[in-house]
């Protein structure tokens, strides 16, 4: 399916509050219901939608992603579009919560089963990275794979430090030689904490 696009939102205070009231509804051959649903990074809506077969009352919960684009300036006044897809479709996005998994019902459908595991890959990611131990100032961050920074320059072992003039808890990284670099997404590195000071600096 293709993108739809709106001038409001019908009265519905936000794109989530819209997309839930799109997918509930009751039919001659059933009820759709959103039984949870999230909005990732204000551009993703994920929900756990349950069908109720009307006469039989089969029931199933099946994934909904929808990828959001909302702009109430926007210049056409087309201030909401959605594109929705089911998770039998095999999405790419998978940043899908595990409250919204767990609501799903078992299924054979290949393409859904595969959505399903990479989007537990991704929460298993995540849960190991924020497992691992924070710097504090004082520490010595030790990079399995060193970096290489815009000056051209190397590095693999760093001093953590507070970012002067912020709050302790803002950090950045005091290298072998002295200057200070940040390191992006440390987390999704590889790296060791050793007690500091940093040792052994050139001369």
């Amino acid at each position: 399916m293709g993108w739809l696009y709106m001038r409001s939102l019908a009265g519905h205070a936000t794109p989530k509050a819209y997309l839930d009231a799109q997918f509930t509804y009751d039919r001659d051959t059933g009820g759709s219901r959103v039984l949870a649903s999230s909005l990732v990074g204000r551009r993703t809506y994920y929900a756990a939608v349950e069908w109720i077969t009307a006469g039989s009352g089969e029931r199933e919960v099946w994934g909904l992603i929808c990828l959001v684009r909302y702009n109430p300036r926007d210049r056409e006044g087309l201030v909401f579009g959605y594109k929705d897809m089911s998770e039998s479709m095999g999405p790419c996005e998978s940043e899908c919560p595990a409250r919204i998994l767990d609501l799903l019902t078992a299924t054979d459908n290949t393409y859904a089963l595969a959505w399903r595991s990479r989007c537990r890959a991704r929460l298993s990611e995540l849960s190991a990275r924020a497992a691992k131990p924070t710097p504090k100032p004082g520490d010595v961050v030790v990079l399995a794979e060193p970096i290489l920074f815009r000056d051209g320059r190397t590095f693999s072992r760093f001093e953590a430090v507070a970012r002067p003039g912020r709050a302790r808890s803002v950090l950045v990284y005091r290298s072998e030689l002295g200057g200070l670099y940040r390191i992006p997404k440390l987390k999704a590195r590889v790296y060791r904490i050793e007690p500091g000071p940093l040792h052994a600096r050139p001369s």
